[in-house]
Protein backbone atom coordinates (compact mmCIF):
# COMPACT_ATOMS: atom_id res chain seq x y z
CA UNK A 1 0.00 0.00 0.00
CA UNK A 2 1.25 3.65 -0.85
CA UNK A 3 1.51 6.74 0.82
CA UNK A 4 -0.88 10.15 0.35
CA UNK A 5 1.52 11.18 -1.87
CA UNK A 6 1.84 7.69 -3.72
CA UNK A 7 5.90 7.55 -3.37
CA UNK A 8 6.45 5.35 -0.38
CA UNK A 9 5.16 1.91 0.67
CA UNK A 10 3.28 1.72 3.97
CA UNK A 11 1.84 -1.47 5.84
CA UNK A 12 -1.62 -1.92 6.06
CA UNK A 13 -3.35 -1.74 9.07
CA UNK A 14 -4.95 -5.29 10.27
CA UNK A 15 -8.39 -5.87 12.03
CA UNK A 16 -8.46 -4.25 15.12
CA UNK A 17 -5.67 -1.65 14.43
CA UNK A 18 -6.05 1.56 14.60
CA UNK A 19 -6.80 3.40 11.33
CA UNK A 20 -7.81 7.13 10.09
CA UNK A 21 -5.99 10.29 10.10
CA UNK A 22 -4.82 12.25 13.62
CA UNK A 23 -3.45 15.38 14.92
CA UNK A 24 -0.18 13.57 15.36
CA UNK A 25 0.23 10.66 13.15
CA UNK A 26 -0.05 9.84 9.52
CA UNK A 27 -3.27 8.90 8.08
CA UNK A 28 -3.33 4.77 8.28
CA UNK A 29 -5.69 2.74 5.90
CA UNK A 30 -6.88 -0.75 6.37
CA UNK A 31 -5.65 -3.77 4.53
CA UNK A 32 -7.67 -5.94 1.81
CA UNK A 33 -11.21 -7.21 3.06
CA UNK A 34 -11.50 -4.54 6.04
CA UNK A 35 -13.09 -1.11 6.60
CA UNK A 36 -12.06 2.08 9.15
CA UNK A 37 -15.10 1.63 11.18
CA UNK A 38 -15.32 4.64 14.06
CA UNK A 39 -15.62 4.13 17.61
CA UNK A 40 -17.43 5.86 20.12
CA UNK A 41 -20.98 7.87 19.51
CA UNK A 42 -18.60 11.09 17.70
CA UNK A 43 -19.05 11.23 13.73
CA UNK A 44 -16.58 13.18 13.57
CA UNK A 45 -14.41 11.48 14.83
CA UNK A 46 -11.51 10.95 12.48
CA UNK A 47 -10.01 7.69 13.89
CA UNK A 48 -11.67 4.50 13.77
CA UNK A 49 -10.11 0.56 14.50
CA UNK A 50 -10.02 -1.94 10.97
CA UNK A 51 -12.67 -4.23 11.67
CA UNK A 52 -13.76 -7.02 8.70
CA UNK A 53 -16.29 -6.51 6.24
CA UNK A 54 -17.46 -9.73 6.35
CA UNK A 55 -18.99 -11.00 9.99
CA UNK A 56 -19.79 -14.53 8.27
CA UNK A 57 -17.89 -17.67 8.58
CA UNK A 58 -16.00 -19.30 5.77
CA UNK A 59 -14.30 -23.03 5.50
CA UNK A 60 -10.79 -22.95 4.38
CA UNK A 61 -8.81 -25.00 1.88
CA UNK A 62 -6.69 -26.67 4.86
CA UNK A 63 -9.80 -27.68 6.57
CA UNK A 64 -10.65 -25.28 9.26
CA UNK A 65 -13.31 -23.02 10.07
CA UNK A 66 -12.70 -18.92 10.06
CA UNK A 67 -14.90 -16.49 11.57
CA UNK A 68 -14.54 -14.59 9.18
CA UNK A 69 -12.65 -13.93 5.28
CA UNK A 70 -10.10 -11.81 7.15
CA UNK A 71 -9.28 -14.00 9.96
CA UNK A 72 -8.59 -16.44 6.93
CA UNK A 73 -6.39 -14.19 4.87
CA UNK A 74 -4.76 -13.56 7.88
CA UNK A 75 -4.16 -17.19 8.73
CA UNK A 76 -2.82 -17.69 5.24
CA UNK A 77 -0.81 -15.07 4.75
CA UNK A 78 0.86 -16.59 8.51
CA UNK A 79 1.57 -20.20 6.75
CA UNK A 80 2.83 -18.59 3.66
CA UNK A 81 5.19 -16.98 6.03
CA UNK A 82 6.27 -20.46 7.31
CA UNK A 83 6.70 -22.08 3.75
CA UNK A 84 3.01 -23.69 3.85
CA UNK A 85 0.39 -23.38 0.66
CA UNK A 86 -1.86 -20.43 1.04
CA UNK A 87 -4.95 -21.06 2.60
CA UNK A 88 -8.15 -20.04 0.44
CA UNK A 89 -12.07 -20.02 1.00
CA UNK A 90 -13.36 -23.18 -0.06
CA UNK A 91 -17.26 -22.36 0.82
CA UNK A 92 -19.25 -20.02 3.44
CA UNK A 93 -20.10 -21.17 6.65
CA UNK A 94 -18.57 -24.01 8.74
CA UNK A 95 -16.20 -26.89 7.28
CA UNK A 96 -17.81 -30.14 7.63
CA UNK A 97 -17.25 -32.21 11.02
CA UNK A 98 -18.18 -35.41 12.09
CA UNK A 99 -20.99 -35.40 14.87
CA UNK A 100 -19.76 -34.59 18.30
CA UNK A 101 -21.42 -35.46 21.57
CA UNK A 102 -22.08 -32.39 23.64
CA UNK A 103 -24.81 -33.38 26.31
CA UNK A 104 -24.58 -36.85 26.93
CA UNK A 105 -27.93 -38.58 28.29
CA UNK A 106 -27.61 -39.10 32.42
CA UNK A 107 -28.79 -41.44 34.43
CA UNK A 108 -32.66 -41.62 35.74
CA UNK A 109 -33.72 -43.41 38.68
CA UNK A 110 -37.85 -43.56 39.66
CA UNK A 111 -40.76 -45.37 40.72
CA UNK A 112 -42.72 -47.79 38.47
CA UNK A 113 -45.60 -45.65 37.33
CA UNK A 114 -43.75 -42.69 36.92
CA UNK A 115 -43.14 -39.93 34.19
CA UNK A 116 -39.02 -40.41 32.70
CA UNK A 117 -36.96 -38.73 30.39
CA UNK A 118 -33.28 -39.00 29.32
CA UNK A 119 -31.88 -36.01 27.07
CA UNK A 120 -28.57 -35.91 24.93
CA UNK A 121 -26.94 -33.02 22.86
CA UNK A 122 -24.95 -33.52 19.43
CA UNK A 123 -23.11 -30.80 17.76
CA UNK A 124 -21.35 -31.94 13.59
CA UNK A 125 -21.60 -30.06 10.24
CA UNK A 126 -24.01 -31.00 8.32
CA UNK A 127 -26.58 -31.08 11.36
CA UNK A 128 -25.91 -34.75 12.82
CA UNK A 129 -29.48 -36.95 13.07
CA UNK A 130 -29.92 -38.16 16.21
CA UNK A 131 -31.31 -41.45 17.13
CA UNK A 132 -31.80 -43.83 20.35
CA UNK A 133 -31.29 -47.29 20.84
CA UNK A 134 -32.16 -49.56 23.97
CA UNK A 135 -29.62 -52.36 24.77
CA UNK A 136 -32.30 -55.43 24.72
CA UNK A 137 -29.74 -59.00 25.61
CA UNK A 138 -25.97 -58.59 25.02
CA UNK A 139 -24.14 -56.45 22.35
CA UNK A 140 -28.29 -56.25 20.42
CA UNK A 141 -29.55 -53.14 20.15
CA UNK A 142 -32.94 -51.53 19.81
CA UNK A 143 -34.36 -48.84 17.40
CA UNK A 144 -36.47 -46.84 19.21
CA UNK A 145 -39.09 -46.33 19.61
CA UNK A 146 -40.19 -49.59 17.97
CA UNK A 147 -43.82 -51.12 19.22
CA UNK A 148 -43.53 -49.19 22.39
CA UNK A 149 -46.60 -47.31 23.38
CA UNK A 150 -45.55 -45.78 26.02
CA UNK A 151 -42.08 -44.27 24.80
CA UNK A 152 -42.00 -41.10 22.40
CA UNK A 153 -38.98 -39.86 21.02
CA UNK A 154 -38.74 -36.01 20.35
CA UNK A 155 -36.04 -34.08 17.93
CA UNK A 156 -35.52 -30.55 17.58
CA UNK A 157 -32.84 -28.44 16.26
CA UNK A 158 -30.61 -26.58 18.69
CA UNK A 159 -29.88 -24.98 21.17
CA UNK A 160 -27.04 -23.30 19.06
CA UNK A 161 -26.16 -23.59 15.01
CA UNK A 162 -25.54 -26.83 14.15
CA UNK A 163 -27.17 -28.90 17.39
CA UNK A 164 -29.03 -31.45 17.77
CA UNK A 165 -31.42 -32.18 20.89
CA UNK A 166 -33.16 -35.82 21.60
CA UNK A 167 -35.05 -36.94 24.02
CA UNK A 168 -36.52 -40.47 25.25
CA UNK A 169 -39.98 -39.83 26.96
CA UNK A 170 -41.06 -42.94 29.24
CA UNK A 171 -44.48 -42.50 30.59
CA UNK A 172 -45.44 -44.67 32.46
CA UNK A 173 -41.95 -46.42 33.68
CA UNK A 174 -42.21 -49.91 33.68
CA UNK A 175 -39.63 -52.58 34.65
CA UNK A 176 -39.13 -53.40 30.45
CA UNK A 177 -38.21 -49.83 30.42
CA UNK A 178 -35.24 -50.32 32.81
CA UNK A 179 -31.76 -50.50 31.30
CA UNK A 180 -29.34 -48.98 29.15
CA UNK A 181 -30.53 -46.09 26.28
CA UNK A 182 -27.99 -45.27 23.38
CA UNK A 183 -28.25 -41.62 21.75
CA UNK A 184 -26.40 -41.94 18.23
CA UNK A 185 -25.37 -38.85 16.14
CA UNK A 186 -24.17 -39.53 12.58
CA UNK A 187 -23.56 -37.34 9.14
CA UNK A 188 -21.91 -38.09 6.09
CA UNK A 189 -18.62 -37.08 8.13
CA UNK A 190 -18.96 -39.92 10.89
CA UNK A 191 -20.82 -40.91 13.69
CA UNK A 192 -20.90 -40.74 17.59
CA UNK A 193 -22.58 -42.31 20.44
CA UNK A 194 -22.94 -41.84 24.78
CA UNK A 195 -25.18 -44.12 27.01
CA UNK A 196 -27.38 -43.15 29.45
CA UNK A 197 -29.62 -45.54 31.77
CA UNK A 198 -32.94 -45.94 33.19
CA UNK A 199 -32.92 -47.53 36.70
CA UNK A 200 -36.21 -48.46 38.64
CA UNK A 201 -35.98 -48.23 42.68
CA UNK A 202 -38.54 -49.93 44.63
CA UNK A 203 -39.43 -46.04 46.64
CA UNK A 204 -38.98 -42.81 46.46
CA UNK A 205 -36.56 -42.68 49.47
CA UNK A 206 -34.06 -45.09 47.12
CA UNK A 207 -33.83 -42.25 45.04
CA UNK A 208 -32.27 -39.99 47.37
CA UNK A 209 -29.80 -43.03 47.48
CA UNK A 210 -28.84 -42.78 44.57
Amino acid sequence: MRDSCGCCSLCAAAEGEPCGSGRRAAPRHCGAGLECVKTGTDEKKKRGVCACKSSYEVCGTDGLTYRSGCALRSASTAAQGQGKEAINVQHKGRCPTAPRIVTPPGEVYNVSGSQVYLSCEAVGVPTPVLTWRKAISGKKMELLPGDRGNLAIQTRGGPEKHEVTGWVLISPLTSKEEGLYECHATNFKGEASATGAVRLVQSLDDINIK
